[in-house]
């Protein structure tokens, strides 16, 4: 729940959760990007394979650096908790919860509200 909380970015558990529509949006937004115009086509894709991995990672709970110990991943830090107890652990989904998110606040016009107030004494 930390791990969440500490990194706004993640979107999914594992890369291979990544949505397959975001992943060739990126892709072909990396292909039009300038500085690979003067890049052969065999070493322009796999830039763009490099670089789009490396977006999908970022946005990957498993992949993360874990807050607790940064030079472990989540993934590396769930394999040693494995270990160390002996049961299976699996991430399946998570969800954010964002401090006064999807909270309506109700808009008011304070001199309307003054107004009825005279009107009902």
């Amino acid at each position: 729940a930390m791990q969440i909380a500490a990194s706004p970015s993640v979107e999914y558990v594992a890369p291979e959760d990544a949505p397959a529509d975001f992943v060739e949006a990126e892709k072909a937004a990396e292909m039009q990007k300038e500085d690979l115009a003067s890049k052969p086509e065999n070493i322009r894709e796999k830039i763009v394979q490099g670089r789009v991995d490396k977006i999908v990672n970022e946005r990957a709970l498993l992949e993360q650096a874990w807050i607790m110990d940064n030079n472990k991943t989540v993934g590396n830090a769930i394999t040693e908790a494995i270990a160390s107890i002996g049961e299976n652990i699996k991430v399946r989904r998570f969800s954010r919860y964002v401090l006064g998110e999807g909270i309506e606040k109700k808009q008011e016009n304070f001199a309307d509200e003054v107004a009825a107030q005279m009107k009902s004494t």
